[in-house]
């Protein structure tokens, strides 16, 4: 089991539940879009969430978001500790830095007491496009070994200045090397491991890059949060990461959702219905398995099976609830029957 951290009020590791990150596309300097980008992500399930801070204008404004926001606030800081220690005072939850790349051992020392006073945890981030010229050479290109060994050494240098609230990740943008990497970095340390698959993509081929990489490695009990990298909007990267942890088993509640693919024996529109249902349903809180079925040979089982469901017939079809037939009706209004049955 890893050590556990805490980013405000959330917990990473040591047994916690897997929590789910994004990160704001907004300008961090401009305090209004991104507390409201923050209010979007945090109301479709985001558990933390990050601000680039690239400025000193931007670190300035982690204290008015952070005074906007409800869920912990990272901060994701390249190069220069000044930006560190000021998002610090700001009350940022958690750092996001590579210790190598800010500088002299002093200015990591600065950056390690600051979160160390305030009880503030580190993520050391390595990709593949950020490891180093010198392992580049040694490995001979940014291989799963080159990017866990970059880890470790960006984490030593805050082990050496006695500062071990720390959290890791190494992604790539290939996904076996994702896999390969977090595979021997949870046989080398004990840390929180920060899982994902980097410039995984646009929505559709990022969702499955990431589904693949993540949810193998949540499958063999690896990754403490997660953040699913989409070209998209943030708010789909949440939906997706929220996904994938319920169809690895490690996040229950809200709705389980399950429709079939279609066939020839189909009679109704079951892509459009199932559609239209899923996304009535999106808001819903109850912990229920709804099933949208299509025919009548797998139909009826599946919609038994699940607290509520649809089996399509020709041009009609049943509802189900907890695998009693209820009601049988024409497909225009299959889906507000379903929904009044589970609005009940």
């Amino acid at each position: 089991m890893t050590k556990e951290i805490s980013v405000g009020a959330v917990k990473i590791g040591g047994g916690a539940p897997v929590s789910v990150q994004s990160m704001c596309n907004t300008r961090t300097s401009d305090v209004e879009a991104t507390a409201a980008q923050i209010a979007r992500l945090e109301a479709a399930g985001c558990d933390i969430i990050r601000v680039a801070v690239p400025d000193m204008e931007a670190a300035r404004a982690v204290a008015a978001i952070k005074k906007r926001v409800r869920i912990p606030l990272v901060a994701d800081i390249h190069f220069d500790y000044r930006l560190a220690l000021t998002a610090l005072d700001g009350g940022v939850d958690k750092i996001r830095i590579n210790p190598g790349n800010i500088g002299s051992s002093d200015r990591v020392r600065a950056v390690a007491r600051a979160c160390e006073e305030r009880g503030v945890p580190i993520r050391i981030g390595v990709n593949s496009g950020s490891v180093e010229r010198e392992l580049l050479q040694k490995y001979g290109g940014p291989t799963a070994q080159a990017m866990v060994e970059s880890a470790l050494g960006h984490a030593r240098l805050l082990e050496d200045v006695g500062f071990s609230d720390i959290c890791l990740s190494v992604k790539s943008s290939t996904v076996t090397r994702t896999i390969e990497a977090y595979r021997l970095l949870s046989q080398q340390c004990d840390y929180p491991l920060h899982l994902g698959v980097t410039e995984a993509g646009t929505e559709y081929l990022g969702a499955i890059n990431s589904a693949v990489g993540i949810g193998t490695l949540l499958s063999e009990g690896i990754g403490d949060t997660i953040r699913v990298s989409l070209t998209a909007d943030p708010v789909r990267e949440v939906e997706a990461g929220i996904a994938i942890l319920k169809a690895a088993g490690k996040r229950s509640g809200g709705v389980k959702f399950v429709s079939c693919p279609t066939c020839g024996r189909t009679r109704i529109d079951l892509v459009a219905l199932a559609h239209e249902v899923e996304t009535r349903l999106k808001d819903c809180k109850k912990d229920i398995t709804v099933a949208v079925m299509g025919c009548a040979v797998n139909g009826p089982g599946e919609a038994r099976e699940a607290d509520f469901g649809v089996a399509g017939g020709d041009g009609e079809g049943l509802l189900f609830k907890k695998g009693e037939i209820v009601a049988k009706l024409p497909y225009e209004k299959l889906a507000d029957g379903l929904l009044e049955l589970i609005g009940e």
